[in-house]
C-alpha cells in the first residue's frame, strides 16, 4: 500500500508527500496563502531507544530547516515516538532536546495527545518542558472525562493548549461516547481557554463550533491575535478559507513521511465514523 502509486493518489490530498522536502514545499504553499502549519513526522510507538532518537534528530532537523527558509510552521509531536513507551527519562531528555531547538529558533513544539493510557505520561512530560523552556502547546482531547481538570491545570501554569475532540475509541469509564455529548463538553472547555487559556488554539472541523467560538471571541473583546484555529490538512478547505478571510489565524496539521498506512488505518480503525469523513472530503 505505501509503495503503490494509486495510493499516494488517495493519500496526496491528506499527506504532503514522504521528504522533508515535500513537506516544506506544502508548507510553504500554505504560506502563501496566510496560513500557518505544524509538521508532523509520521511514526509512532518505536520500539528502541535508537528509533527515538532517529525521531528526534528528524524534527531537530525540521526545526533548522524551517528556519532557514522562515516559515511559520510549528512541529507537532508523539510521545511515543519519542520513546514513551519505553523510558519516560529518555522521553523526556528526547523532548527537552527539541524544546530548546524550538527557543533557540523562536519556535514552538505542539505535544500531541495519543490514547488515554498515555494522558498523564503525556502531560507529566509535556509539563516539565514547558515550564523550563515556555515553547510547549499540549492537545486535550473533549471527550475524555478528566478534560476539564487538565485544562484548569495547564491554564494555572499558562501553558498554551490545543483542544480537539479526540479521535481514539475509548472505553465509556473514562470517555463519552456519543456525539452530542462530546460537542456539549468541548463547548465548556473552548469557552473555559477564551476565558482564561493562555494563546488557545481550537482545534476542530465542526463548523457550529467554529461559529460559536468565534462568536464567543467577539464577546470577549478577543482579538485575532489572541487565538488560533487549527484544522487538519485537505479537510474542509472551504471552511478554511472562510477563516482566513475573516481575519483569523489558521493552522493546518500537516503530516509527511513513509509511515502514512499505519497513520490512516489507525484513525480508521478507531473511529468507524472517520471512514465516511475521509471519503466526502475526499469525494469533494
Amino acid at each position: 500500500m505505501e509503495t503503490s502509486p494509486l495510493a499516494k493518489r488517495l493519500t496526496g490530498r491528506f499527506v504532503a508527500g514522504e521528504t522533508l522536502d515535500e513537506e516544506l514545499a506544502v508548507c510553504r504553499q500554505l504560506a502563501n496563502e496566510n496560513i500557518l502549519s505544524t509538521l508532523d513526522h509520521l511514526g509512532e510507538n518505536v520500539t528502541s531507544l535508537e528509533e527515538a532518537a532517529a525521531s528526534r534528530d528528524a524534527y531537530l532537523e525540521a526545526l533548522e530547516r524551517i528556519h532557514a527558509a522562515g516559515l511559520p510552521c510549528t512541529v507537532s509531536i508523539k510521545l511515543t515516538q519519542f520513546g514513551l513507551d519505553l523510558s519516560e527519562q529518555a522521553c523526556l531528555e528526547n523532548v527537552r532536546r527539541l524544546a530548546d531547538k524550538a527557543r533557540a529558533t523562536g519556535n514552538r513544539v505542539e505535544v500531541d495527545m495519543e490514547s488515554s493510557a498515555y494522558t498523564d505520561r503525556t502531560l507529566s512530560v509535556a509539563t516539565r518542558v514547558a515550564e523550563e523552556c515556555g515553547c510547549i502547546r499540549t492537545v486535550i482531547q473533549a471527550y475524555l472525562y478528566r478534560s476539564a481538570a487538565d485544562i484548569g491545570h495547564l491554564n494555572e501554569r499558562r501553558i498554551p493548549v490545543r483542544l480537539c475532540k479526540g479521535a481514539y475509541d475509548e472505553p465509556s469509564s473514562v470517555a463519552f461516547a456519543n456525539s452530542t455529548d462530546v460537542r456539549t463538553n468541548y463547548r465548556k472547555l473552548m469557552k473555559v481557554l477564551l476565558d482564561r487559556g493562555t494563546y488557545p488554539a481550537i482545534a476542530t472541523h465542526d463548523e457550529l463550533l467554529l461559529m460559536e467560538a468565534l462568536d464567543y471571541a467577539r464577546t470577549r473583546g478577543l482579538g485575532p491575535d489572541q487565538l488560533e484555529f487549527q484544522m487538519l490538512y485537505g479537510i474542509n478547505r472551504e471552511l478554511q478559507k472562510r477563516i482566513v478571510g475573516l481575519g483569523y489565524r489558521l493552522r493546518l496539521y500537516v503530516p509527511y513521511g513513509t509511515a502514512w498506512y499505519p497513520y490512516f488505518m489507525r484513525r480508521l480503525g478507531e473511529r468507524p465514523a472517520n471512514v465516511l469523513f475521509v471519503l466526502r472530503n475526499l469525494f469533494r
